[in-house]
Parts: structure tokens; C-alpha cells; sequence
């Protein structure tokens, strides 16, 4: 196959961004939220140090880290992303071995036979509607199997649909979803596997067992945390492969590239707009003051078209290089699923190289990020893609 530059200066190539005007100015956007108006950091440097500064910016806060707040829809805090320091390095010590197998050659070929499956039934379709019907199973089943869940149990993630908490039927679906929980962890107490769970009613903090509260603490996260984060990337990137062919060209003409490619997904396809933080302490910022209990927001979509870092931000360059974007946060609280999301969007890409010529947009319904403060056009809710096999030989 010939070889072939990435797309220059394509309009199709752009990505949404409703926080230049802003980042270039102040650099805080005020965003209001349930009765509170939140100061959203916006530019890169300034979200980085703030992630750093968990004296200032605490996570200690359950339920208010999530914008909006999630006090509503759980009843448990989520760990280790709601504690600070020292506390957030001993749990997430706990658990983050059991993570980085995703990294492991296994579970790489495993995710592998799981998009392999995917695109085969999509090249064997008509067309097919990829958000609920390609990312959405592809996040269920690899989620099984980082955490040595039956497959079967996949299906069970598969029925709670796209969002875990969000929608019309939020707070049923949180209960839902803490029953499984709890039920999950009384079988893992009368038998404890080598599964996530099992791990986690034989797992010691600081020499003592952890409370049940604390295990559905850090289920809650792992089943809601990367839930969203791996379903809208995955459908954006297959909506940008349909949109700008040419970047399919230049991935199957060197698979190499995948790695940066990757990153350069994660960098402008990010679901989660923002996290919160806590000041315990009133805290100057802007010429105004957070007061103590007031929370400000880290603007990782925002700093990830950050001009004075990313050159043309808003192009997406597949051989961009260097690529600090925040998708994962940064500090200490870096995403626990970093290394699983990159091996999902990795395995994607390779075998859409392997397997696919083209990308056919068939019906597309953007998704809209509405707020007071802002609007964020990213990914899809509906998206129906027809896919074209590549030669075989």
C-alpha cells in the first residue's frame, strides 16, 4: 500500500472548542451547577498545577467530585479518586497492580478477540449503529476481563446502557447498579476468586480489612469511572475515521503509527469535560475568593486545546508528537484505567487496519453537552456507520 500523509488543515478535522474566548481571557469560565457557580480552570499549565495542589484543590470531598454532584445517585464515596493524599497512595496501592495487567500480552490478545468479533459483525451488516452496538459492548467486555469476570457477566454491563447514573432514570440506575454491587461482593465473601472482587474482600488497609463501604467505594468508581470516558471515545474515533478517510489511509499505510494516533484520540475525543476539587481554605482566584467548602473545577477538555501547548489544537494530527494532553487527569490522582483504555483504543485501531478499507457515515446525531455555562458538541448519541472490508492478501 502506498504510503499517505495525514490531512492538512481539514475543516471535517476540527473539534469543538466553547472555551477558547475564555481560556484566552480570564482563563476561568463560571459555570453554575445546582445552585453553585464553579470556577472551571482553563488553561494547561494552570489545570496541571492545581491537579498537583491537593492542599489547596482537595479531592477529599465525596460525591462533590463529579460536576454535577453525585450525592443523589450513590451512597458510597468513590476510591481512591475522593481521598487525598497520603490516603489516595495506600488504597489505590491496593488495587493498582490488578490494573496494570492490561498492559499484560494476554490481555491485550483477549481485548484483541473482542474487537476482532465486533468488526467482523460489523463488516458482515448492512450498516450498524456503533454506540450502543460496537462501543458500548467492546467497554462491557473488556471491562470483564480486566477485572476476571465470566464473560457472561459482560452482558449483564451491556444491559445498563451507555450511562450508568445520567438520565431520566439516574437514580434507579445508581440503585441498580449498587445492588449488583453488594451482591457481587457477598459471593465473593463466601468465596473470594482471583477475580476484582475477590481481591478486594482479601485486600488490607493499613493491616486491617476493608470495610464492605470501602470495597463498593472502589467498584463504584471501576464500573462508573471509565464507563462513558471508553464508549464516546471509541464511537468518536470510528466517527472521525468515517469523516476524514484519509486518516485511515495513513494508519493502514503504517500501523505503527497507532501509538501516537491513540493519544491523539484521547487528547480531543475527552467525555469528561471536567472534575471538581474542594478549597478547604478560602481561596483567592480571579480577584474573587472560593470560600472554604466552595469548589473549583479542572478544565481537562479545555486544557487540551490550550494554543500556548498544542499547536492548531484544534486539528486532529495522528502523528502529533510530543502529546501532554489531561485526558487522564495529571498528579496524583492519574486515571487508574489509563493502561486499559489505551490497550481498548490500540486493539481498535489495529485490527480496523487489519480489517477495514473505509468507514461509511450513514446517520449521525451529535452529541450535546447543554449547561448554563457552556454547550460541547462531542461524539455521538446515534451513530450508524457501514463498514468496508479491506482486500484480503
Amino acid at each position: 500500500m502506498p504510503d499517505a500523509d495525514p490531512p492538512a488543515d481539514d475543516a471535517a478535522a476540527g473539534v469543538d472548542d466553547p472555551f477558547r474566548a475564555a481560556r484566552e481571557g480570564s482563563g476561568i469560565l463560571r459555570c453554575p451547577f445546582q445552585g453553585e457557580s464553579i470556577p472551571m480552570l482553563l488553561r494547561h499549565e494552570e489545570v496541571r498545577r492545581a491537579a498537583r495542589d491537593w492542599q489547596t484543590f482537595s479531592s477529599d470531598a465525596p460525591f462533590r467530585v463529579p460536576i454535577p454532584s453525585e450525592e443523589s445517585l450513590r451512597s458510597v464515596r468513590q476510591l481512591p479518586i475522593e481521598v487525598d493524599p497520603p490516603d489516595h497512595g495506600d488504597y489505590r496501592s491496593l488495587v493498582e497492580p490488578f490494573f496494570l495487567r492490561a498492559r499484560q500480552p494476554e490481555f491485550v490478545a483477549r481485548v484483541e478477540g473482542i474487537v476482532e468479533a465486533l468488526v467482523g459483525a460489523a463488516l458482515a451488516a448492512d450498516s450498524l449503529e456503533v454506540v450502543e452496538g460496537f462501543a458500548l459492548p467492546l467497554q462491557s467486555r473488556a471491562l470483564a476481563v480486566l477485572l476476571g469476570e465470566p464473560d457472561g457477566e459482560a452482558e449483564v454491563y451491556i444491559g445498563w446502557g451507555v450511562h450508568v447514573f445520567h438520565g431520566d432514570d439516574g437514580a434507579a440506575k445508581a440503585s441498580r447498579l449498587e445492588d449488583y454491587l453488594r451482591a457481587r461482593f457477598e459471593r465473593a465473601a463466601a468465596a473470594p476468586g482471583d477475580d476484582f472482587f475477590g481481591l478486594l474482600t482479601r485486600a488490607r488497609f493499613r493491616g486491617r480489612p476493608l470495610s464492605r463501604e470501602e470495597m463498593l467505594g472502589f467498584a463504584n468508581l471501576a464500573f462508573a469511572g471509565g464507563r462513558d470516558t471508553i464508549i464516546h471515545s471509541v464511537a468518536s474515533a470510528l466517527g472521525h475515521l468515517a469523516t476524514v478517510p484519509a486518516d485511515l489511509a495513513f494508519l493502514r499505510a503504517d500501523p505503527g503509527r497507532i501509538v501516537l494516533a491513540a493519544e491523539e484520540f484521547f487528547r480531543v475525543f475527552m467525555p469528561l469535560t471536567h472534575i471538581g476539587r474542594v478549597c478547604p481554605q478560602a481561596t483567592p482566584l480571579d480577584g474573587t475568593e472560593v470560600p472554604a467548602g466552595g469548589r473549583v473545577s479542572l478544565g481537562w477538555a479545555s486544557a487540551n486545546l490550550d494554543a500556548d501547548v498544542f499547536d492548531d489544537p484544534r486539528a486532529i494530527r495522528l502523528d502529533r508528537r510530543p502529546n501532554p494532553h489531561v485526558s487522564f487527569g495529571f498528579g496524583p490522582h492519574l486515571c487508574l484505567g489509563a493502561a486499559h483504555s489505551r490497550t481498548v483504543m490500540k486493539a481498535l485501531l489495529g485490527v480496523l487496519c487489519r480489517r477495514v478499507a473505509a468507514i461509511e457515515t450513514v446517520r449521525a446525531r451529535p452529541r450535546v453537552e447543554r449547561t448554563a455555562g457552556y454547550e460541547r458538541t462531542l461524539g455521538y448519541d446515534e451513530l450508524v456507520l457501514r463498514f468496508h472490508p479491506a482486500a484480503a492478501g
